[in-house]
C-alpha cells in the first residue's frame, strides 16, 4: 500500500469522500420502503408483487458478487487489485447512475418492470462499491482504529436511511399541511432518482480524481486463527456456513420488517401513504441509535465514561431523528414515547458486555418479543413494537460477521465475500413475507411470524457458534462495532 502505511492518522478529506458512498447505500435502501406503497396503490399490485422492489434491489448484491467472483477467476486475479479500489468505487457509481436513468421511462410508462430493473442495476453498482469501500475504510489510517472508522461509516449509512425516506417522500408528495392528504402520481418518482443519478456521476468523478489509495494490503492469516492451521477449503468452517445463513436471515428480517410496515399501517390504522415516511424513517433511525450505542467501546474511553456514553449516545441519535423530522415539518409529538422503548435496547447492550455471541442471543430474543407484541397488540403499540425491531437488528451484522470469520486465517477474505453475497436475504425474506401477508393466508399483521422464524435461527446460531469456536481454540469475547 502506497501511502496509508506511512501515517497513523486518518486523512479527513479522503475519508469523508469514501464514506459518502455509505450514505448513498442507506439512502436508497430505506427509500425503497416509500416506493413500495406508491407503486402498490397506483398499479393495484398484490403485497407480494410490491415486495419485488426489495427483492430486485437486494438480489443484485448477490448477482454482483457472483459476477465479480467469476470474472476474477476467469481473468486469473482479483479485479480490484488490477483496476484499483477507488476506480472500482467510481465504476460502481457509474453503474448505479445508469440504473437511475431507467426511472424516467418507468415513470413515464408506469412500468413496474422497468422500475425494478432500474433498482437492480443500482444494486449491482452498490455491490462493487461495497466490495471496494469496506477494506479501504479499514486501511485509511491506523489499522487498530479500523473498527472505529467502520463504525463511523455505519453511522453515516444510517443517516442516509433516516433522511432518505423523508426526502423521497417530500419529493413525491410535496409539502403536506393542514391535514390534507396527497396522492402520489408515479410520474413524480422520476425526479428524485434522476437527481440521485447526477449525484452518483458527480461523486464518481470526485472518486476518480481523489487522493484515496488505489490499492490495499491484505493479511493472509487472521489474528483470530488460534490454532494457526488453515483448512484446505473455506467451506470446511462450520462457523462460516452457519453464519452465511445467519446473514441471509438477519438482512431478511431487517428489510422485511420495514418494507411491510407501510401496508400494516394502511390496513390497521388507515394511515395515508404520504404520512408513513416518518415511521419508516424511525425504523432506520433505530438502526442508527443501536449502532451509535454499540460503537462506544471503539473509542478507547474509560469504563465510567463508556457507561455514560452508552446511555447518552442513543438519545443523541434519537435527537437527530427528531431534528430532521422537525425540518421536514412533521409533527414529532407522537414519537416522544419511543424514548422509553430505547431503554430496552440500552439494557440489552449492557447485559451483552461486549460479547458478540451474547449480544446476538440477547437482541435476537428481544426481536422475537417485539414481533409477538406487534402481532398481539393493536394500533400504535403494534407500530412501535415493529419499529423497535430496528433497535435490536442494529448490531447483529457485526456480531454475525465477527463470529463467522473468526479463525478462517488465509480464507478470511473469501469468507467475507461469501457473507456479502448473502445480503440477498433482504429481498427473499421480504418477498416471502409479502406472499404470506395475503388475507387468504396469514394477513399482514401475522405475516411477521416470518421475522420470528428468522430471529429464532439467529438465537440458535449465537448459542451454537460459541461451542464451534471453542473446539477450534477460539474464545472470542471482544466488543464489536460496524455495519452494512
Amino acid at each position: 500500500m502506497s501511502n496509508t502505511s506511512k501515517t497513523e492518522s486518518t486523512k479527513l478529506l479522503p475519508f469523508l469522500t469514501l464514506i459518502s458512498v455509505f450514505f448513498f447505500w442507506g439512502f436508497v435502501a430505506a427509500s425503497n420502503d416509500i416506493l413500495i406503497p406508491v407503486f402498490k396503490e397506483n398499479l393495484n399490485l398484490e403485497q407480494w408483487q410490491s415486495q419485488m422492489i426489495s427483492f430486485a434491489f437486494y438480489v443484485a448484491y448477490t448477482v454482483g458478487s457472483l459476477i465479480y467472483f467469476f470474472l476474477s477467476k476467469a481473468t486469473g486475479g482479483d479485479i480490484l487489485n488490477r483496476i484499483g479500489y477507488k476506480n472500482g468505487i467510481a465504476i460502481g457509481l457509474v453503474i448505479s447512475a445508469l440504473g437511475t436513468l431507467l426511472f424516467y421511462p418507468a415513470a413515464e410508462s408506469a412500468s413496474f418492470n422497468l422500475l425494478i430493473a432500474g433498482l437492480f442495476i443500482v444494486g449491482l453498482g452498490f455491490s462493487l462499491q461495497q466490495t471496494a469501500a469496506n477494506p479501504l475504510a479499514i486501511v485509511m489510517g491506523n489499522p487498530q482504529k479500523g473498527a472505529q472508522r467502520l463504525s463511523l461509516a455505519g453511522g453515516i449509512n444510517n443517516m442516509g436511511t433516516t433522511i432518505g425516506p423523508l426526502i423521497v417522500s417530500f419529493a413525491i408528495f410535496g409539502s403536506v399541511v393542514g391535514g390534507t392528504e396527497s396522492v402520489a402520481d408515479i410520474d413524480s418518482v422520476k425526479t428524485p432518482y434522476l437527481i440521485l443519478g447526477l449525484a452518483f456521476i458527480l461523486f464518481a468523478v470526485i472518486f476518480k480524481f481523489s487522493s484515496l489509495p488505489n490499492q490495499v494490503e491484505t493479511v493472509a492469516d487472521s489474528e483470530h486463527n488460534a490454532t494457526g492451521k488453515d483448512k484446505p477449503s473455506v467451506f470446511q468452517y462450520p462457523q462460516l456456513l452457519l453464519g452465511m445463513v445467519a446473514i441471509f436471515l438477519y438482512v431478511g428480517v431487517e428489510v422485511a420488517t420495514a418494507s411491510n410496515l407501510p401496508e400494516f399501517m394502511k390496513q390497521d390504522l388507515n394511515t395515508p401513504t404520504d404520512k408513513i415516511a416518518p415511521f419508516v424513517s424511525l425504523f432506520w433511525a433505530s438502526m442508527m441509535i443501536g449502532r451509535w450505542t454499540s460503537s462506544v467501546g471503539a473509542f478507547g474511553v474509560s469504563d465510567g465514561t463508556a457507561k455514560i456514553l452508552r446511555f447518552v449516545m442513543p438519545y443523541v441519535a434519537f435527537g437527530f431523528f427528531l431534528l430532521v423530522n422537525v425540518i421536514a415539518q412533521h409533527d414529532i409529538t407522537p414519537f416522544y414515547i419511543y424514548g422509553f422503548v430505547i431503554l430496552a435496547m440500552i439494557v440489552g447492550d449492557y447485559l451483552s458486555k461486549g460479547n458478540p455471541a451474547r449480544q446476538l442471543l440477547i437482541f435476537s430474543s428481544m426481536g422475537i418479543v417485539a414481533l409477538f407484541l406487534g402481532m398481539l397488540a393493536d394500533g400504535m403499540v403494534s407500530v412501535y413494537a415493529f419499529i423497535s425491531v430496528g433497535l435490536f437488528c442494529a448490531t447483529l451484522w457485526p456480531c454475525i460477521f465477527t463470529l463467522a470469520i473468526a479463525g478462517l486465517g488465509k480464507h478470511t477474505n473469501e469468507g467475507a465475500s461469501l457473507l456479502i453475497m448473502m445480503i440477498m436475504g433482504g429481498g427473499v425474506i421480504s418477498l416471502i413475507q409479502g406472499v404470506v401477508a395475503d388475507d387468504s393466508l396469514l394477513g399482514i399483521q401475522w405475516s411477521y411470524l416470518v421475522g420470528v422464524a428468522c430471529f429464532a435461527y439467529l438465537a440458535f446460531y449465537a448459542y451454537k457458534v460459541q461451542g464451534i469456536l471453542k473446539t477450534q481454540g477460539i474464545d472470542y469475547d471482544k466488543p464489536v462495532s460496524g455495519g452494512h
